[in-house]
């Protein structure tokens, strides 16, 4: 006796079998259900070669602040379908376009094949070969692409082999799960999800129509593909299934009338990514795979776009092999509007925007210069960028020079800033000292070694875009430093419930030092490195800076408004020189301005609030004091109470006159003692100040800031 369940052979004897009792007949017959059972199971074990599609699996959806679809996180895993869960529309389709003898042959279809052949002959080369499904199957999982006559007849071999082992159905369901349905999506089941985003039992009978005209040409054929050549692909198997008969006329008619809606990938891509490595964080690495979330982002879609398209024109208008990253954020709740972590996340998927640590060259000096302002010095402060020596033991010393080695004598701290003067960043960072500088920097977010002395002054430690953009926004803010927010809400589509994740804000900066730097920023871009944007700045009051490292290898520019705060970068993934002109100012600023002018454009132009405790007084520029008279040069100064000068410009006859009366702090409002008479700077008189601790600047290379 002898019986075949899914294609297994089961001999269970050789002679003829008495008769047997009637008690004893349902517990045989029950054995042979069992036995059907196992046996079946055993063939499934053998080609299932993926685990099955869990029950209930869904994409993760992600939509921006306002609600608009931005895109999906697919599951990454492969997983198996059963021939019972695969419609029968879309296996008779596919049998219909690719192997109408599919179920006649055993595994090589001859008249494939010599119709194959004929073609071949006319066009001079192997251009068919007359694959059945299961040829298709072979080449897929064992064989290469190749066009050779041995690849074909191994091939046809293992076709007719395999059509021994396996049964059309088992032979039809390892097909649907091993073969490429374009754009990265590797059976029925990564096609659904990409496609249509459903499982395939859910597929309608338009949309089967669709994937079944793949497998000839994945690229060309696929749902995203070009949408006259995906319709005239369906139209062929539709047509075809008609020639079988397998629908009616009518019902083609019917499908060609209502066509599959696609499903179309989201195009913040790296953006989604970045949600994505959130949601694996909160939930572990199984979220990704179990789906069924609704992830509301703190992205503004628009501005999203906005950002990838000026990233990528702006840089490859520079050359293509250069790489870059846009950050934009509110600066009030720390909400990431945008993010751009390179400028083409098919190429490069590593986000250049949240993970690549670059360093920052002068784009570090506003925390320094805010550091400052707390330790009591102000922006009309005087120091002079005479090149000092500074001691690194070994007998070995470090002397920090100005870009170009440009000397200007006598600046004021505004000024210095404007011009990003190295050897007065480094001398103030000297003044303040490296570990209260580093302790200051660490409350807004940037999280500096001391080791690294005072060649933190410019830049010398590697940050990422968006540790910086953060340490901005207490500027922007008035003092308020929110934690980066890129997610708002979530909804377990399976809990039915939202989980709320609110902002996190801190005031860690003094609001008059963040307004009085903010002041000294504006000069940057009306005078100083970032010039290119004083035409914006006059439209619009911003204030930002610019930062290049050492050999012009990192552009940097990170700029604010009360309403926006935006970084750039551009440089090379594998570090190099840009070649001389290659700065912040230069390029960097361009990005930022063409971003932000765009972004804005429908906001009106406000100007930050100032504190009631900052105060402006008319001074010389040249000296510090309060303008005389006869001071040549005068312009209004901001300065927190308690820190303007109280003597008149002695240069210009300023000592003949009465020193004013002091202005009176508010109530509820701390005045920091002034740095010293007419806001000269301990320090400044261009002796060498006392180091602490080594500059680690490698030997040879000078750190240079624009």
């Amino acid at each position: 006796m002898q019986f075949r369940t899914k294609g297994v052979q089961i001999i269970l004897a050789s002679h003829p079998v008495p008769a047997l009792p009637k008690s004893i007949r349902p517990v045989l017959v029950a054995f042979f259900l069992l036995l059907s059972l196992v046996t079946s199971a055993l063939a499934q074990e053998k080609f299932a070669t993926y685990p099955p599609l869990p029950a209930g699996a869904g994409s993760i959806k992600v939509f921006d602040r306002d609600g608009r679809f931005a895109g999906r996180i697919l599951p990454a895993g492969r997983y198996w379908v059963p021939i019972s869960q695969i419609p029968g529309f879309l296996q008779n389709a596919l049998v219909a376009v690719e192997d109408s003898r599919f179920y006649e042959h055993n595994g090589i279809d001859i008249k494939g094949i010599a119709r194959a052949l004929m073609k071949d002959v006319a066009k001079g080369r192997m251009a068919e070969g007359g694959s059945t499904i299961t040829q298709q199957l072979i080449k897929n999982k064992y064989l290469s692409s190749e066009k050779t006559l041995d690849r074909k007849l191994k091939e046809g071999m293992l076709a007719m082999d395999f059509e021994k082992k396996y049964s059309k159905s088992q032979i039809l369901e390892m097909y649907f799960n091993e073969i490429n349905f374009g754009n990265g999506a590797w059976g029925i089941a990564q096609a659904a999800r990409l496609y249509f985003d459903k499982t395939p039992q859910e597929m309608t009978e338009a949309e089967c129509s669709l994937l079944a005209g793949i497998p000839k040409a994945p690229a060309r054929y696929n749902p995203l593909g070009d949408p006259a050549k995906v319709a005239l692909r369906r139209s062929v198997v539709l047509k075809r299934m008609v020639e079988l008969k397998m629908i009616t006329p009518a019902q083609r008619q019917s499908i060609s009338a209502h066509p599959a809606t696609v499903t179309k990938p989201g195009k913040s891509t790296y953006y989604l990514a970045h949600i994505k490595a959130k949601l694996i964080e909160r939930y572990g690495a199984g979220i990704i795979e179990q789906g069924g979330l609704d992830v509301i982002s703190a992205m503004d879609l628009k501005l999203q776009t906005l950002a990838e398209e000026t990233l990528r024109t702006g840089v490859r208008k520079i050359s293509p092999k250069l790489q870059g990253a846009l950050l934009c954020q509110d600066p009030a709740t720390g909400d990431v509007l945008a993010a751009a972590g390179g400028v083409d996340f098919a190429q490069s998927p590593y986000d250049r925007a949240f993970s690549a640590k670059r360093q920052p060259g002068s784009a570090i000096k506003p925390l320094i210069y805010a550091a400052a302002l707390e330790k009591g010095f102000t922006a009309g402060s005087m120091m002079n960028d005479t090149p000092v020596a500074y001691n690194r033991g070994n007998g070995k010393s470090w002397t920090p020079l100005n870009y170009e080695k440009t000397l200007f004598g006598e600046l004021s701290l505004r000024q210095a800033l404007a011009h990003s003067n190295n050897v007065i960043a480094v001398k103030l960072l000297d003044e303040i000292t490296v570990p209260y500088f580093t302790g200051f920097a660490a409350t807004l977010g940037v999280h500096l070694q001391p080791q690294n002395g005072l060649a933190l002054a410019l830049g010398a430690q590697e940050v990422t875009l968006s540790e910086l953009v953060s340490a901005y926004s207490p500027l922007a803010s008035g003092g308020l430093r929110p934690e980066p927010r890129t997610i708002i809400r979530i909804y377990d589509q399976r809990r039915r419930a939202w989980t709320e994740i609110p902002p996190v804000v801190a005031p860690v900066l003094a609001p008059g030092t963040a307004y009085v730097t903010t002041q000294m920023l504006k000069d940057v871009m009306t005078y100083g490195t970032a010039k290119s944007l004083k035409k914006f700045s006059q439209e619009r009051p911003s204030a930002g800076k610019t930062g290049t490292t050492d050999d012009y290898r990192d552009a940097w520019f990170v700029g604010y408004t009360p309403q926006l705060i935006t970084g750039v970068w551009v440089g090379y993934d594998k570090p190099k020189p840009g070649g001389r002109g290659f700065t912040g100012g230069a390029i960097s600023a361009p990005i930022w301005g063409r971003f932000m002018r765009a972004a804005l454009a429908s906001k009106p132009a406000v100007d930050f609030v100032k504190p009631d405790n900052v105060v402006t007084v008319s001074i010389d520029p040249t000296t510090g004091f309060l303008a005389s008279p006869g001071c040549p040069q005068k312009r209004d100064e901001f300065y927190l109470i308690g820190t303007e000068p109280t003597q008149y410009c002695p240069k210009h006859g300023g000592n003949l006159l009465n020193p004013p009366e002091p202005v009176q702090p508010l109530p509820g409002s701390e005045a920091v003692p002034p740095a010293s008479d007419g806001g000269k700077a301990p320090g400044a008189d261009g002796q060498q100040p006392g180091a602490d601790g080594q500059p680690p600047a490698p030997e040879g290379e000078q750190p240079q800031a624009n």
